[in-house]
């Protein structure tokens, strides 16, 4: 890798230099079905038999063959010769002018292929039923297989499990599923104004909040962290921070620092323990940001101020970490929605301005700026729920136009 690079690179550019060489790590586990929530698939799932198992009936009702129905018909009488409940199936075969009374889930007989719904149907005696709204031929019948074949495959590895996947899953009689290991990944912050909550603050000093939204953003992707804390600004300090973090975790994240011509510890440590790109990124916030190696470890060197950290990492660290895990959709959801007041904005680079993203009450897409944009300031960070991607090109964008929009529920699918 080159350990430098001047020119200002565009955040596609930046994403695609780094996920194209990211694979996904090794180790995989089998672990039970509860257990595998958010979890990513390490192969194939495949079906070992038809689901739905046997034809069953989509509704509560009657059912009967498809060759009792007749051009023109208005109504059918037919006898009721018993029932089939789910788990309690009809035994026996269905006559000529017979039915059964069947509910949903219970198995079809042999020699019936049609279910009328009972709001379709009287009752004139206890073995008679009349069918006052004709159905189609094969109305309400699920076949065999029809969600499911034998040999089928129906789970990708790299398909993050969801909660109807579990059910998916229990379906086929699924108790454990085998998934990759859990990323490991280290984590600290350099400086020596930094203090951690519980300290005092001295002149000059300030808390530390990046390692806790690097905390809450890594915890969101069911990653096994590794907190290192606060490392002073010390030569061997820093060297031996970063040695061992790359020794024990697949990835190594820190913040400030980074930027190009920057005289820092980091830096300096950075370049004589790794293979490190420093890199100047047209987005606004977060310009500077290192990417590279140590060891075995990737590294991630994001931008100090608050704000760049978090803009940073939903851009280039995450969709980095869901291919190392070894998932399949990585970078962020992008919809379109419409602003309902002037967003204003400088040509040069693209900006990730933070926004509320609503929806009317017509069922339209909106979105607001939620306060000020400056990447110190966190206030309106919190308030957002969204940001509002405006390219480098752009100007303002008046009120009513369309803007990109990452919705933070999207970014951490």
């Amino acid at each position: 890798m080159s350990q430098n690079d001047n020119q200002f690179l565009s955040v596609s550019d930046v994403q695609k230099r780094i996920i194209s060489d990211i694979k996904a790590i090794d180790g995989t586990e089998k672990i039970d079905l509860r257990q595998a929530l958010n979890r990513i698939l390490a192969e194939d799932v495949t079906a070992t038999f038809d689901t739905p198992p046997c034809d069953n009936s989509g509704m509560d009702g009657y059912a009967f063959s498809s060759q009792e129905l007749e051009s023109e018909q208005s109504s059918l009488t037919l006898k009721v010769a018993g029932q089939s409940f789910a788990g309690h199936p009809y035994v026996g075969k269905i006559a000529s002018g017979e039915a059964i009374r069947i509910m949903t889930g219970a198995q079809v007989p042999e020699g019936v292929d049609t279910v009328v719904m009972q709001e379709h149907t009287e009752k004139p005696e206890e073995d008679i039923v009349k069918i006052t709204t004709i159905p189609k031929a094969f109305a309400n019948v699920r076949k065999a297989g029809d969600d499911l074949t034998t040999g089928q495959t129906f789970l990708a590895h790299g398909k993050k499990l969801s909660p109807t996947d579990l059910a998916f899953l229990a379906t086929q009689g699924i108790a454990e599923v085998r998934v990759t290991r859990k990323l490991r990944v280290a984590f600290f912050s350099t400086g020596d104004e930094l203090k951690s909550i519980g300290e005092t603050l001295g002149e000059g000093d300030i808390y530390d909040s990046n390692r806790y939204s690097l905390y809450g953003l890594l915890k969101n992707l069911d990653i096994e962290l590794i907190d290192m804390g606060v490392i002073a600004d010390d030569r061997s300090a820093i060297e031996e921070a970063f040695n061992t973090a790359a020794s024990v975790a697949d990835a190594v994240i820190t913040s400030g620092g980074v930027s190009v011509g920057e005289a820092d510890f980091v830096k300096e440590t950075l370049e004589k323990v790794g293979q490190i790109n420093f890199w100047k990124i047209a987005m606004k916030p977060g310009k500077p940001l290192a990417f590279g190696s140590i060891g075995d470890s990737l590294f991630f060197g994001l931008p100090g101020n608050p704000v760049s950290v978090i803009a940073t990492f939903y851009q280039f660290v995450q969709p980095a970490l869901k291919r190392m895990k070894g998932q399949d959709i990585v970078l962020p959801l992008m919809i379109k929605a419409k602003t309902t007041e002037l967003l204003k904005k400088r040509p040069g680079r693209t900006d990730f301005q933070r926004g509320i993203l609503e929806q009317s009450d017509n069922g339209e897409l909106t979105v607001r700026n939620a306060g000020a944009q400056a990447s110190h300031v966190l206030t309106s960070m919190s308030r957002a729920n969204c940001f509002m991607v405006i390219p480098a090109q752009s100007g303002n964008i008046e009120a009513g136009e369309w803007v990109d929009v990452q919705p933070f529920e999207g970014l951490l699918g």
